[in-house]
């Protein structure tokens, strides 16, 4: 007992506790699990200077983020290309200030090589790689140090970083992609990678929650409908096809 949520990243795994600590295990060659060290854990073990205040987690592939209970950000592991946004490149065993989210900030999304989070403001910014324009910022620019999404300043709810790009849900419901849009995870119909956000064809209101991988994406929609779209080569579309979508394509049975 006593855990309130978690985030498995692809080779290690946080919690929060109920009393706002962190506990991670798994890799850590990198310092991903936060206790000061680059030795891998089988059982969990605190992160150092977080025994409470945070409120939630993200863990990406060889970093994971955390945000304090007053709004503020502290990310730790790898920070190739920026990811851990203290703009540096430095390897981190133990928690960093993401340089100008001291306050406000009410969700975060650690992707495999950048990480985004939600302001209350409703804004976005993200840090980290960018060759393929998963900041959103109009530029393929790697980031020490976050960047506001440009166009999406107020009126996003939540956000998923994925391998190569990123994906919003926005107040009405809709949803917006940006990034590598390869096999096309970005869901605007075409395969052009893009560096500023794009509306997800017919997904125009009603999503409450989305999800990037890889390679794919899948919003929850209001009615309790799953849609997917991008790469499909194993079925991860759930559509009962192997073909790449383009546009979003309904899960089978999962109708709400």
């Amino acid at each position: 007992g006593g855990v309130t949520s978690i985030s498995a990243g692809q080779f290690h795994t946080c919690a929060v506790t109920a009393a706002g600590g962190v506990k991670c295990w798994g890799a850590n060659s990198s310092g991903s699990l936060g206790d000061g060290t680059t030795t891998d854990r089988l059982t969990p073990v605190q992160v150092v200077g977080l025994v409470g205040g945070v409120t939630s987690i993200s863990a990406g592939m060889f970093h994971t983020c955390a945000v304090t209970a007053h709004g503020a950000v502290m990310c730790w592991g790898y920070n190739d290309s920026g990811r851990l946004g203290d703009g540096t490149t430095t390897d981190r065993s133990t928690p960093v200030q993401v340089v100008g989210l001291v306050g406000g900030v009410t969700s975060i999304s650690a992707g495999q090589f950048h990480t985004c989070a939600v302001t209350a403001a409703g804004g976005v910014k993200c840090w980290g790689a960018n060759s393929s324009g998963s900041l959103g910022d109009g530029t393929t620019t790697d980031r020490l140090t976050p960047v506001q999404v440009v166009g999406l300043v107020g009126g996003v709810t939540s956000i998923s970083a994925g391998m190569f790009h990123t994906c919003a849900v926005t107040a009405h419901g809709a949803v917006m992609c940006w990034g590598y849009n390869d096999s096309g995870r970005l869901g605007d119909g075409t395969t052009t990678d893009r560096s500023t956000p794009v509306q997800v064809v017919g997904l125009v209101g009603g999503v409450t929650s989305i999800s990037a991988g890889q390679f794919h994406t899948c919003a929850v929609t209001a009615a309790g409908a799953v849609q997917c779209w991008g790469a499909n080569s194993r079925g991860e579309l759930g559509d009962g096809t192997t073909t790449d979508r383009l546009t979003p394509v309904q899960v089978v049975g999962l109708v709400g």
